[in-house]
């Protein structure tokens, strides 16, 4: 049925954007046309004389976010909200009157839409802080304000060009590290990869240009093996009597970015450029299909995964596996049913979408309440807006986990998680308690990184409390939530002789002790407080709690040493002996080890880094960050560290190489043989050997020992 005439005279542009928005709002009824109708006009009047940075009319950037709603079938107040979200924010409305005209519901939702008023804060960052807080306490509402917030920023997006370049580049980041995610989040992965694309173009242009360039220029010779692809798996698909869509698709340019970046590859090396989606109609016809393909090319070792059996935390449910096909390319395959593609595709936007009762999203839905209810939690535990979103940008991991309890339930944690984390996501007062952990039956530290398939087993003391220090290494939001919260709420003397203690220890790697003693020294110190209104016991209380970090104080002390006996002052070198702790941390970028040459390099909220001093990522680090560094001579511990081995293939090598390690008195922890399809490397093989080594000279006699082996080409260290 065509959409009632306007009520107000549009302008050309105006009137061309309104009639792409009923067009793709086709599904609504003739009551709903009309509601949608008045909302267009309301907006249009509220918003009238107001333009864009473009000089486009204001109005034409809701009307474009209210049909991005459309195009994901949201309901009609939905809509409306979308094609009024910035009235309350932009012009003279008030909630009251939008609440008269449309109801309760969209006023509300209009409302969490807009962001504070700036007058109410000095400071950008808060006031940026304070607006997401209220967006997001309002999706925990009603979920359709971020679907709406999301739409307008993907909007936002395709038209910043007309922003100046440090404000594009602003907003891109955002973008990247917090809606991207929430559209990942909750499902909507066509806009999840569209808004990292589009953030990766502001932020990088050049970058994006020569891979879009790359990409057209490989495109033909790609699709024509694609075409091959999708024709061998129609043909085994049939014969084996299962009904299928297939389709191929192109992976997006920031994925494939990331994926160069991660492994160090040129564009022409990434093979896995095409992925091919299976659609069945049943989940036995899933397996049946993947074993079908299987039978068709070789599947990868160690590439299959079941988010059926095990769904991911937004609802996301598919076989992933990947075949070598033609040519040795690696094909990523995706097969799911029709219900698991269409919440897949809309996550929990397709909420809406069936007006028969027949939701095919409540699972996505489900996962989504889940998340929220964790997001309220976050914010009871927080002490302000700014602590908040840091603890919302963590939760909101691309990347997760699976892990399972001594009883064989499955929990979802983010990557990097550790056993610290795995606790609070059981009960925070299991977390409180925490004294160990076993992972698959062996007892480890509590900052190992755990891995998907992991066991672990808690154990916990009733006199045990949580360890400022875990902080360091804690991931999710929830744990450094509660960590943060147990600490604010320490007796204070308690956090005063803790802070005493943690800063007593910064101090004491830095500055010699002559200094430390000065009289001189610390009535400086002690007059700059007073100037700024703080005494030195708030200031240790403010270490103790977590708030200050001691390695911050101890480097701004270490400067007024320098102002104060100036040039007799040198600060001592960082000892490290291998262990971290709270305050030191290795590098894993470079994996140092006793014997290297290092440099220790000063990070705001994580303490002390320490690097090899080749190490790129030092030397990208501004000097004013870096200390000398240097190891304890006292230092007995085993550092894991990696060695990549080319070698020709040949009987016998893998012991040879393992008598080689083992004869020099290091330990091999693992070993991997990464596959080599290139043509040209037939006869030749790959070796990934962890070893556990005591310091430099026992590694270079390694390798050494290894050169030795006649059919060894090279050994890098990794």
């Amino acid at each position: 049925m065509p959409a009632p005439l306007p009520t107000a005279p549009y302008d050309p542009l105006t009137a061309k954007e309104r009639e792409l928005l009923f067009r793709a709002a086709a599904y609504l009824n003739p009551q709903e046309s009309a509601e949608l109708e008045k909302a267009v006009a309301y907006a249009f009047h509220a918003h009238d004389g107001q333009t864009r940075k473009s000089g486009e009319p204001y109005i034409t950037h809701p009307i474009a976010v209210a049909t991005q709603l459309a195009i994901w079938h949201m309901d009609i107040q939905g809509l409306c909200a979308g094609v009024m979200h910035d009235v309350l924010e932009d012009t003279g409305v008030t909630k009251t009157e939008m609440a008269a005209n449309f109801g309760e519901i969209i006023a509300e939702m209009v409302d969490g839409l807009s962001k504070l008023e700036k007058l109410k804060f000095e400071d950008h960052a808060e006031h940026q802080a304070e607006s997401f807080r209220k967006l997001i306490l309002a999706m925990t509402k009603d979920v359709r304000v971020i679907i709406v917030k999301l739409a307008d920023r993907l909007h936002n997006m395709r038209t910043l060009g007309s922003m100046r370049p440090d404000k594009r580049r602003r907003i891109a980041k955002e973008t990247l590290e917090i809606y991207a995610q929430i559209a990942n989040r909750i499902g909507l992965n066509n806009a999840y990869q569209e808004l990292q694309d589009l953030s990766f173009q502001n932020l990088h242009p050049k970058r994006y240009e020569t891979l879009q360039k790359a990409m057209n220029n490989s495109r033909k010779n790609r699709r024509d093996v694609a075409g091959k692809v999708l024709r061998a798996f129609g043909q085994r698909l049939v014969s084996a009597n299962i009904e299928a869509k297939i389709k191929g698709r192109e992976k997006n340019l920031y994925s494939i970015h990331q994926k160069m970046l991660a492994k160090k590859l040129r564009f022409a090396e990434v093979m896995d450029i095409y992925g091919f989606r299976v659609i069945v109609n049943s989940i036995p016809a899933c397996y049946a299909a993947l074993g079908a393909l299987h039978n068709l090319y070789q599947p990868k070792p160690g590439r299959f995964k079941d988010y059926i059996a095990i769904p991911k935390s937004n609802g996301y449910q598919s076989l992933h596996t990947t075949l070598v096909g033609p040519y040795g390319l690696p094909i990523e395959v995706q097969i799911r049913t029709r219900e698991m593609d269409a919440v897949a595709e809309g996550g929990v936007a397709g909420h809406w979408i069936d007006k028969s009762g027949r939701h095919t999203t409540d699972q996505a839905m489900l996962h989504t309440n889940r998340w929220l209810k964790t997001i309220l939690d976050l914010q009871a535990s927080s002490a302000n807006a700014i602590e908040f979103l840091e603890h919302v940008k963590v939760d909101l991991f691309p990347n997760e986990i699976y892990v399972l309890t001594p009883k064989g339930k499955i929990l979802t944690l983010p990557k990097g998680a550790t056993p610290i984390d795995f606790a609070y996501t059981v009960h925070t007062d299991i977390g409180h308690k925490t004294v160990a952990a076993r992972i698959n039956n062996t007892m480890m530290p509590l900052r190992t990184k755990l891995k998907t398939g992991d066991s672990v087993e808690i154990i916990t003391s009733e006199h045990a409390k949580p360890n400022p220090t875990w902080l360091s290494f804690a991931v999710s939001g929830r744990a450094r939530s509660a960590i943060r919260q147990y600490i604010k709420n320490m007796n204070r003397q308690d956090a005063i002789a803790l802070g005493e203690n943690l800063l007593q220890k910064a101090l004491s790697s830095l500055l010699p002790q002559d200094v430390l003693l000065s009289d001189g020294l610390r009535e400086k110190y002690l007059s700059e407080l007073s100037g700024q209104n703080i005494s030195f016991e708030e200031l240790l209380y403010n270490v103790g709690t977590g708030n200050t970090l001691p390695v911050s104080v101890a480097m701004h002390i270490a400067e007024l040493a320098g102002e104060h006996f100036g040039s007799e002052v040198k600060l001592s070198p960082v000892k490290v002996n291998g262990q971290e702790s709270g305050r030191i941390h290795l590098a894993e970028c470079c994996h140092p080890i006793a014997g290297d040459a290092i440099r220790a390099v000063l990070i705001k909220d994580k303490g002390m880094i320490i690097h090899r001093d080749t190490c790129p990522t030092l030397l990208k680090t501004a000097p004013e960050q870096q200390l000398d560094a240097d190891w304890d001579s006292i230092n007995n511990q085993n550092y894991r560290i990696g060695l990549h081995i080319q070698s020709e293939d040949t009987h016998g090598l893998l012991a040879q190489m393992a008598q080689a390690i083992s004869g020099a008195g290091a330990d091999i922890s693992s070993v991997e043989t990464p596959s080599k399809t290139q043509t040209g490397t037939e006869g030749f093989v790959e070796f990934l050997f962890m070893i556990k080594t005591k310091d430099l000279a026992q590694l270079n006699q390694i390798i050494h020992d290894l050169h030795t082996i006649p059919h060894v080409r090279k050994v890098i260290r990794v």
